[in-house]
């Protein structure tokens, strides 16, 4: 949570101000950056007393916290999500088996894809995007790419194999932005979360995609400081707040980490990776979909007639039922069924 939302209501403009002049932008910054007497005597004078910043940090820590939800509440808020999209199938990827182990990715979820490297995570994203971007064009989309890999050009060759009457202007709805740090993140999130309430007019945007995660996050993470693991937890929970408030599908792709001798949320036994940034990660996503290519199968560009055969597996889902897979085929980077 970036303080400068805080701003009136919780916490003064010019304590804010200085705060971020002193590198302290967040919640977690600000709750895991020392003692209250070494923040203060890092900020000018005459700014704050020592009693107001411990109440200012009180204040802050308690916006912070997961507020407690008791479970007919929460049943009552799926329900009437549930009721509203009723065009839950808006995100499908078109295929049948893939759609219903996600619930075809519907509205105000935020689902983390997951995989090594080639298992296709990033294609199974832009195909969900530019499916639901040719189908509806009153819908746009924010691609935020942490690693500099997005081609234009390349997503424009995949166009010619999807239909819709908003085929034309899918570029033009799909926003794509090169961010590399959390904080220019947050920072974007905020910016369209104010966007998103004080203009209802299309196309509106409908999806976020961030590829990858695992780059902004990662750093952070260690075993010596529990502020990489605080960052991750307000992050998540922008993400989550954003999708159940705005309708949207979120989509966090996550790359893997070893794991012996095999991952025990998996249903094959030959898995001996895990998504990366530790099982926390997981547990603050609505689904997690691990993606990985069959053994024995052609590779992508190889001269085989036969194209790769992709199993997809529900690690952990709150929707829907876990340990269960599908396979799927890619084709010149567009999804097919498995035959």
């Amino acid at each position: 949570m970036r303080l400068r939302s805080l701003v009136p209501n919780t916490l003064p403009a010019a304590f804010v101000d200085a705060l971020v002049s002193c590198g302290i932008r967040t919640d977690a910054d600000l709750l895991f950056s020392g003692s209250p007497i070494d923040i203060l005597s890092k900020l000018p004078l005459n700014v704050v007393s020592l009693a107001d910043l411990k109440k200012y940090i009180e204040t802050v820590a308690e916006k912070a916290s997961a507020p407690g939800i008791r479970a007919d509440d929460m049943l009552a808020k799926e329900l009437e999500s549930s009721t509203n999209n009723v065009d839950s199938d808006t995100f499908a990827t078109g295929i049948h088996e893939l759609d219903q182990l996600v619930n075809s990715f519907e509205p105000s979820r935020v689902y983390e894809i997951t995989g090594n490297r080639g298992s296709g995570k990033t294609v199974l994203s832009l195909h969900i995007v530019l499916r639901h971007l040719a189908l509806h064009p009153n819908s746009r989309a924010l691609w935020i790419d942490t690693t500099a890999d997005f081609s234009a050009q390349r997503t424009a060759m995949k166009l010619k194999f999807y239909r819709g009457e908003g085929i034309e202007t899918v570029l033009e709805r799909l926003q794509v932005s090169f961010l590399f740090d959390v904080n220019a993140v947050h920072a974007a999130l905020e910016a369209l979360r104010v966007t998103l309430n004080k203009d209802h007019s299309p196309p509106r945007i409908r999806c976020i995609v961030i590829d990858s995660i695992t780059s902004l996050i990662g750093p952070m993470l260690n075993a010596v400081s529990s502020h990489g693991h605080a960052v991750m937890e307000s992050f998540m929970r922008q993400l989550r707040d954003l999708a159940q408030t705005q309708s949207l599908t979120v989509l966090v792709i996550n790359n893997t980490s070893a794991f012996a001798p095999y991952n025990p949320l998996s249903a094959q036994d030959s898995n001996v990776r895990k998504p990366a940034l530790g099982p926390s990660l997981t547990y603050m996503t609505d689904c997690t979909l691990w993606l990985a290519k069959q053994e024995g199968s052609p590779a992508p560009s190889g001269n085989s007639e036969q194209s790769p055969v992709y199993v997809a597996e529900v690690l952990r889902s709150k929707m829907t039922k876990s340990g269960t897979q599908c396979a799927f085929e890619i084709h010149q980077g567009v999804l097919y069924p498995h035959e």
